[in-house]
């Protein structure tokens, strides 16, 4: 029994004490007067009476009513009910009123009393009971007495409240008066532990939403500070009663203050939670709380502050949770939109809405909390139960760590609450035990069907009403009520003072009373707690069924049954599997148990290879494992690793753990907890079990329910016991317990100092410095280090000490095991002295320790090492030399996945381990893959020195690399490939730094001397001397004439200038020549005439020199194009218009030009010398192409100098410094431009300006291709710029059409430029366009080179990643390919190029000139010509190309490709690659165009930047001259086998084999090809992307071919038997080109093979291939119209290349469009399946090697054949073919062109026929006979019936032969 109520409190204003401001309140009586007991009385009361401060009003407000609570110290609540009610202040004070400050304020000034002013006074009842109805009669019943003034005495009224007393629980009813006539029942609830909320939540969710109330509900359980605003103070106690009530069966424990007085606002920035309620009208005092989520209960709001966040419940339970909700307050929702909606459809009662909704949430805790009671560890059964709640198993169990609410839940105060008040096994119990433990299988059926979910929500709903409302009938209360309105009574009497002693007495009385009543016992039900079904019975579903798959776990059995049975190689392969089965949580429980199974006696001896397998499965296991062990997987090993073990010598034995110490979970002291927890547990139970039954003593485990008891049933039946026993059975029980206890304390201390110390302690080697950053590692290292160093750390932060740096490793583990000693032993009641002497033992523990280690260690050193695979050489190239012999490291995977057996699968082949060597030449890394299952694949990565871009040192890359490594590099090339190595720990660091040194004297050497081109041959010593020594003597002689020359020559105009110059000139020729200025020599100025003009006595070493110059590449091709000969420009013969000069055959005017140029035949060599000055590097403006049809000429030069050609069209108003001498050079250049006009025949046919009449539209459209025979889909206009497009078009921008060609319409302008300079935008600013001038001058933006090789370093590290992006890689990929922008400026380039090719093949020249004329110009120039002049596309041509525009004129190769010391800082720009790249863009484009393949491309973009050849050395000719490359006699080629031009290794490879040829080669006369150039047309090259592991690079060719020759002889021993085996090519391993050829290049190794075998003399390839083109030529003319038109390529082909596509695609590769059959990339052919099995396209191929003169023929004769459906017989002549097994048919007998075969392999049937319409009519009946084939039936017939017999006889022999 309980009282109703403790207080009765008089509380009125205090007239005496003003605030500031406000009055204050004071008790004028309270009753009984002295404090109970058992509950003293609650201070500050009356600052709750009026929460918002004690005022006067000027008028009676009606009497309010609310419920406050109050805290106090043992945190129990009291109730407090207020009822005020207003009475008037009496006048007889008239000082108080002056004093009172809302009167002042109200009326200052005025003297004038008010007449009445009222004062609030206050009724509180305190109880400890929370009947807030019952409070709200009682106190109304006194104030009606009062008011109504009824003959009660209130004096008895309330002695009576205070002296009735009620059950507590148990669902009891009873009836009180308080004597005034009055009745109420009171019904207590059955079960107090359920809070009662009447409709409290209900009206919460009204209020707030479900949404708002979820967040208030999350926000609550993860500890946040919740603040409800509302202007009624009875709403802010119901709004938190209500959240209160959804917790359940959690209790709020932090500050609960529904309703908060205004003097105590400042609680609300206090640090801790708290759930509070605030009247609105403090609204703005709240605004700067920032942690706080505030609820405003009037407005339906829920803020939350940016800085919180919410944790909300874990899907699905949040998504069910609102559903269910909505099922209930809002079940109109489901029916909303039927057509015929229920009518009955209505919400429940609020009542019972209020029941339901708690119904939902009993329901959510009942899944969150499933299975929580197996998590509970019992430590301590008597004196009380001790619990502990097990946090991470049950999180890892339900497979929730990642739960960010729910860690938090579990974490929280509540929680530990509801373990301390939930986890005792025996007690009463209430409806959520009984929901958590027997319908959460119910729920988990149910999920998803709302029928069935809502009926379960309305049965607990109606358990809940029933608890608070046991008897639903008995409402019969009877309370008087006050009159209506007599609160505004004017001349009411103050409430009257009560009389104590009345009161008092009355109390005594009922206290004495009690006293002699005997006391009423509470009977509880205790029982035991039902523990529910285990977790791993309701969780399974989410476990990841792929994870769990049996087969998994077979292997992980199968493996570590081959270890304990000594079969290693069987372990060895399945060892990979294991170890990614181990990312499964099930096989890692796996690997646990079968490990248990292998230990007898808790020991378990093994030899060192099993001892290393099991070893690295443990490491394997503990990897995933976070600090939390989550799945027990750590607390499984733990009693595993002191169980295995080897020994190392007699006496010296080496435990598992000394190498499982490198994880995190170790050093967490909540898993030691949690384990030690366990383990006392199962010795507690086994403790009991022994008592009762001897037989259960080896139990083990607490999980599974197939044991006898749980260590919960057992507590909960000996707490059942315990009342009964004797005082000594008592003490013996607890004895035995602790002692239980303190000895797993001593247990744990070793085991933690077994793990904690590390086994080499001698070093004091303390983690500290990296952390915990290696935790993921897998060692198999004997010497490991322990995490000690970072354990201490944790610890010493908390306990303060400074010392860490001195102290030692000992130390360190010694604070640890005490401070987690400390924590159990008290936590578990261990007795004082028995902690004592733990402390004082546990130095010695580690001390011993330490002892044992030190032996162990010692004699773990002396093993020997793990066998690692022996090292591979490399092979090297003839002349390459090792500079450092093979350093052991493992190759690491890198970002790309291909190797890895990433997401394409396929076997790991990285991370492999071998050595990296180091060449003269190249990086080379030959090694194997860790990976067993394929081991036996060689692994070759390397690059060539000279292409190292970048290297860097990583951190620790571990991946599962099986030994400690020391250090990682990343070496990138810009050959796209990159090494990331990481060196074994053999390498001493040193030799690591070695090798580094000497890699950078390599890829930098000090002079070009000292690349591998130079030096190749020579013994490396000395190749890092500066010079070496030149091996002929006459070309030495020769170079250094020719520099003495050049230097002689510029030194005379050193003597000249000062009279020549204005000073002017040479200020800015300092200013404009920063690359010249470091050079002794000065190219810019005035020439002396007398040593340019060429005179009659040329000396003889000039004459020398212009023959070599003869013969360069430039000259031939200038003749090629009739720009004139050397003789014509010698003699000025005036009928050309251009002519060769020899102005700078000693590099005098230009040093990075050749030393022949094409000028205008008009122009004088000293002109040229004074012109070269305009430009920048005196790159003046030279013809380099000429178009053959319209005569048009391709100019470059460098860029413009301020002067120049730009002053020209540059308004003339800025005065000219100095002499007139800038005007005379502008004159001269304009001369010059003009001469090049005049040059242009048309130009010289018109008078005046040419209106390109001549050149009709059928030039445009006839000649040139497009990219792509449909003209439509492109949206590219080639208009640059606007500019450019305004200009080319006046002023309507390029009318492109569709398809980015430029309109025909714009093109043909009448006024159209005969010269257009394609000039940088960023030079020409202020260029007026002058109507007198005949050229135009286009601006165009071009990008320089920084953004070249920013864009290359981007574009490296999209195709060659570093490491493994996370998200999607294709995504990836992709993005980071679009921000190199290396797609968009090959884009740039094709753009500009295609618009050169469309003026030059509509007639106007072009003189580019961008930057310094050797970059962007060199690649638009050389583009310009390949797409205009199909010469360029062949083998021959292209050479030409390179050498004439690339290497000829000036392109720096060494210092764009900073090949020496002096570049390193300017680093690597891909000029040339890009080039290149264009060109393999059309290559893709037009397969047909180019007799060379793709591989002839990649073959260049590799070698150039090499360094293996020496044609890409050196920036200039003049350079090259001056080494003595340049002009090498013709006897030194042939006698050295290292060949030092790359065309000539090329020549020689073409003619030994077909790799650089094309075999859809085919070009059409006279084309000019227009690729498309949006970059949606573009593809990314294959170059950039792949690679061949199985031999490195294929472009150095004799190491490529050196290798596969055995694998060779082993295939073709196999082709006897019959080819079942299938070749597996790996797409990143093999080199698909030589493992599978192409058809064509597999028929002509096969031919040569065959041609060997006969000991003929091969044929070359060439002449093969050719004479089978012949034959295609002659047998395609009259079958051309035969060919399937859907191969063409377009419809304008010649017979030759349609016949071509048809053979091609008969060769079963497929149509020729998709196929690039060069030999690098064709694709894997397969034959082509269908239903005439493969032997047809055999036969079709082998009639490409036979003339048709010399045909088989078998059997042959005249038939006639009915042709296809609807066409007439015909006689034919046939041909039956044995040997190619198929039928032809001839027009007639001596016809050589077959006119159709019928391949026997497709022969059905044989029978006899029938005559049918237009059939001969003269022959027999019987003379008919059909052919069946697959495809169709055909009817013959022949002369007479013995003919036909014979034909179908021998066609059936043919067939029975076959």
């Amino acid at each position: 029994m309980a009282r109703l109520a403790d207080y009765f409190v008089l509380v009125g204003y205090d007239p005496g004490k003003r605030g500031s401001g406000d009055g204050q309140g004071q008790i004028l009586q309270r009753f009984p007067e002295k404090d109970w007991e058992d509950n003293p009385f609650p201070q500050g009361i009356e600052l709750f009476c009026q929460p918002s401060g004690w005022q006067l009003f000027t008028e009676r407000n009606p009497p309010t009513f609310f419920v406050a609570v109050l805290t106090d110290i043992n945190s129990e609540r009291h109730y407090c009910a207020c009822f005020t009610f207003w009475e008037a202040v009496e006048s007889a004070q008239p000082q108080s009123h002056s004093r009172n400050g809302e009167e002042e304020e109200e009326e200052p000034s005025s003297p004038v009393q008010p007449a009445q002013l009222f004062a609030p006074k206050s009724l509180v009842l305190v109880s400890r009971l929370d009947h807030a109805e019952v409070f709200r009669n009682s106190l109304g019943l006194i104030y009606t007495i009062y008011v109504d003034g009824l003959s009660v005495s209130l004096e008895n009224v309330i002695g009576n409240l205070l002296t009735c007393t009620i059950p507590i629980t148990g669902g009891a009813q009873r009836t009180i008066s308080l004597g005034a006539g009055d009745r109420q029942v009171i019904q207590t609830p059955i079960n107090d532990s359920l809070p009662v909320s009447s409709c409290s939540v209900a009206l919460l969710f009204r209020q707030l939403g479900i949404t708002n109330v979820l967040y208030l509900f999350c926000a609550a359980l993860t500890e946040h500070k919740i603040l409800f605003l509302s202007s009624s103070y009875q709403r802010l106690t119901d709004a938190c009663r209500a959240l209160l009530a959804l917790m359940f069966p959690l209790k709020y424990s932090f500050t609960y203050v529904p309703i908060l007085p205004a003097q105590l606002l400042e609680v609300l920035s206090t640090p801790t939670p708290f759930i509070i309620g605030v009247h609105s009208i403090f609204q703005s005092e709240t605004q700067e709380l920032l942690d706080v989520v505030i609820a405003d209960l009037d407005g339906g709001t829920v803020n939350v502050p940016e800085c919180v966040h919410i944790s909300l419940l874990p899907e699905p339970l949040l998504q069910q949770t609102r559903e269910a909700l909505s099922m209930v307050l809002d079940p109109e929702l489901e029916v909303a939109d039927l057509a015929f909606p229920p009518s009955t459809i209505s919400a429940s009662s609020l009542k019972m809405q209020d029941k339901e909704i708690r119904a939902v949430f009993l329901r959510l805790f009942a899944q969150l909390l499933q299975g929580y009671r197996w998590c509970l560890h019992i430590i301590r059964i008597h004196p009380e139960p001790v619990i502990r709640f097990h946090k991470a198993a049950f999180l890892g169990q339900r497979g929730l760590t990642e739960d960010d609410f729910l860690t938090k839940v579990l974490e929280g105060m509540a929680f530990a609450g509801f373990v301390t008040e939930r986890g005792a096994p025996y007690r009463s119990i209430d409806l959520f035990d009984e929901l958590v433990a027997y319908e959460v299988k119910r729920m988990r059926a149910e999920e998803g069907n709302k029928q069935k979910i809502l009926r379960h929500i309305k049965e607990l709903a109606e358990k809940l009403y029933k608890n608070e409302n046991p008897y639903p009938a008995v409402t019969m209360h009877k309370v008087q009520k006050p009159t209506e309105g007599c609160h505004l009574r004017l001349h009411q009497k103050p409430f009257p003072r009560l009389d104590e002693g009345t009161v008092q007495w009355i109390i005594d009385q009922a206290t004495a009373k009690l006293q002699t009543a005997p006391p009423a016992v509470k009977a509880e039900k205790k029982c035991m707690v039902p523990s529910g079904p285990p977790i791993a019975a309701i969780m399974e579903r989410n476990g990841n069924a792929l994870a769990n798959s049996a087969r998994r776990l077979e292997v992980v059995r199968n493996c570590i049954s081959y270890v304990f049975e000594n079969k290693m190689l069987e372990a060895k392969k399945l060892f990979p599997a294991v170890l990614r089965a181990m990312k499964g949580r099930a096989a890692r429980h796996c690997l646990t148990q079968e490990l248990n199974l292998h230990v007898q006696q808790n020991r378990a001896v093994l030899d060192h290879q099993q001892f290393d397998f099991v070893i690295r499965m443990m490491n394997c296991c503990l990897q995933d494992c976070t600090a939390m062990d989550e799945h027990g997987i750590a607390a499984a090993l733990l009693p595993l690793v002191t169980a295995f073990c080897r020994k190392l010598s007699p006496g010296i034995t080496q435990f598992a753990y000394s190498c499982v110490q490198e994880h995190v979970v170790w050093t967490n002291i909540q898993f030691w907890e949690a384990m030690f927890y366990c383990d006392v547990q199962n010795h507690i139970r086994a403790l009991y079990l022994d008592n009762n039954e001897e037989n259960h003593t080896d139990e083990e485990s607490t999980e599974g329910p197939q044991e006898a008891k749980s260590a919960l049933e057992i507590a909960s039946e000996q707490l059942r016991l315990w009342p009964t026993m004797s005082r000594e059975k008592q003490q013996e029980l607890i004895q035995k317990e602790e002692s239980t206890v303190f000895s797993q304390a001593i247990h744990y201390a070793n085991r933690m100092s077994y793990l904690l110390l590390p086994l080499d302690t001698s070093k004091n080697r303390l983690l500290r410095s990296s952390g915990l950053g290696d935790v993921e590692s897998v060692s198999n290292s004997f010497v490991t280090n322990s995490i000690a160093g970072s354990v201490a750390e944790s610890y010493d932060t908390e306990s303060g000490f400074e010392d860490a740096e001195s102290s030692d490793v000992a130390n360190y583990v010694v604070r640890f095991i005490n401070r987690f000693v400390d924590k159990v032993c008290t936590e578990s009641g261990v007795t004082n002295e028995h902690l004592k002497g733990l402390h004082v033992m546990i130095p010695d523990i580690v001390q011993m320790h330490i002892e044992t280690l030190d032996a162990v260690h010692r004699e773990s050193r002396r093993l020997p090492p793990i066998q690692k695979p022996k090292l591979l050489r490399p092979n090297l190239l003839v002349g390459e030399e090792c500079v450092m012999e093979g350093l052991r490291v493992y190759l690491m995977p890198d970002g790309r996945e291909e190797a890895a057996g990433g997401y394409i699968g396929g076997p790991p082949l990285l991370p492999a381990e071998g050595a990296i060597f180091l060449t003269t030449y190249r990086i080379i890394f030959k090694g194997t893959p860790t990976d067993p299952l394929v081991g036996e694949q060689v692994v070759i990565r390397s690059f060539p020195i000279a292409s190292l871009t970048k290297e860097k040192k990583l951190a620790n890359v571990q991946g599962q690399a099986e030994h400690l490594i020391q250090e990682c590099w990343q070496l990138r090339s810009c050959t796209f490939q990159l090494l990331r190595i990481a060196f074994d720990e053999e390498v001493a660091s040193d030799s690591a730094e070695i090798f580094r040194k000497h890699l950078h004297k390599l890829r930098y050497p000090q002079h070009v001397r000292g690349t591998f081109a130079f030096t190749v041959g020579q013994s490396p010593k000395q190749a890092m001397q500066p010079k070496a020594k030149e091996k002929n003597p006459s070309l030495r002689t020769l170079s250094k004439n020719l520099v003495k020359n050049a230097k002689k020559t510029i030194g005379r105009q050193y003597v000249t200038r000062k009279k020549y110059m204005p000073p002017m000139w040479e200020q800015r020729s300092s200013q404009h020549f920063p690359e010249d200025n470091e050079d002794e020599i000065s190219v810019s100025e005035e020439m002396d005439r007398s040593t340019l003009t060429p005179t009659t006595t040329i000396k003889p070493s000039d004459k020398m020199t212009i023959n070599h110059l003869v013969e360069r590449a430039c000259c031939r091709d200038y003749q090629r194009m009739g720009l004139g000969t050397l003789s014509s420009s010698l003699t000025r013969s005036k009928n050309e218009p251009f002519r060769i000069s020899t102005v700078n055959r000693m590099y005098a005017i230009c040093r990075s030009y050749p030393g022949l140029l094409i000028v205008p035949q008009s122009i004088q060599d000293n002109t040229i010398q004074r012109i070269s000055r305009c430009y920048r590097q005196n790159r003046f403006p030279v013809v380099c192409w000429r178009n053959s049809r319209t005569k048009a000429v391709l100019l470059r030069s460098g860029g413009l100098h301020g002067k120049g050609v730009v002053g020209l069209f540059k308004s003339q108003n800025a005065p000219t410094a100095g002499p007139s001498q800038t005007d005379s050079t502008s004159l001269e250049q304009e001369k010059y431009l003009q001469a090049v006009i005049n040059s242009m025949p048309h130009y010289a046919d018109a008078s005046g300006r040419n209106t390109l009449s001549g050149f009709t539209s059928a030039h445009m459209s006839s000649s040139g291709k497009w990219g792509s025979i449909r003209a439509s889909g492109r949206m590219s206009s080639y208009a640059l710029n606007v500019e450019i497009g305004s200009r080319l078009a006046g002023k309507d921008l390029l009318g492109a059409q569709h398809n980015g060609t430029p309109s025909e319409a714009s093109f043909l302008r009448q006024h159209r430029a005969s010269l257009y300079i394609i000039g940088d935008k960023s030079q020409l600013k202020g260029v007026k366009p002058d109507p007198l001038q005949h050229w135009e001058v286009v601006p165009i933006e071009v990008f320089d080179v920084r953004q070249v090789k920013a864009s290359f370093k981007k574009l490296m590290k999209a195709c060659v990643p570093g490491c493994l992006s996370t998200g999607d890689t294709s995504v990836t990929y992709l993005r980071s390919l679009e921000e190199s922008e290396w797609l968009s400026q090959i884009h740039k380039i094709l753009q500009i190029s295609v618009l050169v090719v469309e003026l030059l093949d509509t007639g106007s020249s072009v003189l580019v000139s961008l930057e310094d004329g050797w970059d962007i110009t060199t690649q638009v120039v050389s583009l310009v010509q390949l797409l205009s002049d199909p010469y360029y596309r062949t083998l021959e041509g292209f050479r030409l190309l390179v050498e004439k525009e690339w290497l000829s004129f000036g392109h720096r190769f060494s210092h764009r490709g900073a090949q020496t010391l002096a570049g390193q800082s300017s680093g690597f720009a891909p000029i040339f690659l890009q080039f290149l790249d264009c060109v393999h863009q059309i290559h893709l484009q037009f397969p047909m165009e180019f007799e060379f393949s793709q591989y002839y491309l990649k073959f260049l973009s590799y070698h150039y930047i090499s360094n293996r050849f020496r044609t890409f050395l050196l920036d200039s000719d003049y350079e090259r001259i001056e080494l003595g490359l340049l002009y090498e006699e013709k006897g030194e080629r042939k006698s050295q086998q290292v060949y030092k031009s790359i065309w000539d290794y090329i020549d020689r490879l073409n003619k030994k084999a077909p790799i650089f040829f094309n075999y859809m080669y085919a070009p059409e006369d006279g084309e000019v090809l227009r690729p498309y150039s949006n970059i949606s047309n573009l593809k990314v090259w294959d170059y950039y992307t792949e690679e061949t592991l199985s031999e490195g690079p294929s472009y150095d060719w004799e190491l490529a071919q050196g290798q596969p020759e055995h694998v060779e002889e082993a295939d073709r021993q196999d082709t006897s038997a019959p080819q079942t085996k299938r070749k597996i090519i790996w797409p990143c391993y093999d080199n698909r080109s030589r493992v599978e050829p192409d058809a064509i290049s597999k028929l002509l190794e096969e031919l040569h093979n065959l041609e060997m075998e006969l000991g003929q003399v091969p044929e070359r390839w060439k002449d093969t291939w050719d004479k089978v083109k012949a034959s295609q030529r002659t047998e395609a003319r009259p079958e051309g119209s035969r060919t399937p038109s859907s191969l063409l390529m377009s419809s304008s082909l010649s017979h030759h290349r349609r016949s071509l596509g048809v053979y091609l695609q008969e060769s079963g590769v497929g149509s020729t469009l998709n196929l690039s059959l060069d030999s690098d990339t064709s694709s894997t052919s397969t034959p082509s399946s269908g239903k005439q099995g493969g032997r047809k396209s055999t036969s079709t191929l082998y009639s490409q090697f036979q003339m048709s003169e010399s045909e088989n023929r078998s059997y042959e004769g005249s038939l006639y054949k009915k042709g296809a459906f609807m066409k007439p017989w015909k006689p034919r002549w046939f041909v039956l073919d044995k040997t190619k097994h198929q039928l032809r048919y001839y027009d007639s007998r001596m016809d050589t062109e077959c006119k159709g075969v019928i391949d026997l392999a497709e022969v059905e049937s044989i029978t006899p026929g029938a005559p049918t319409i237009g059939a001969p009519k003269t022959v027999d009946e019987k003379a008919f006979f059909d052919l069946k084939t697959t495809k169709r039936v055909y009817n013959f017939c022949a002369q007479d019936v013995q003919l036909a017999q014979q034909w179908i006889d021998r066609i059936q022999s043919c067939l029975s032969d076959a």
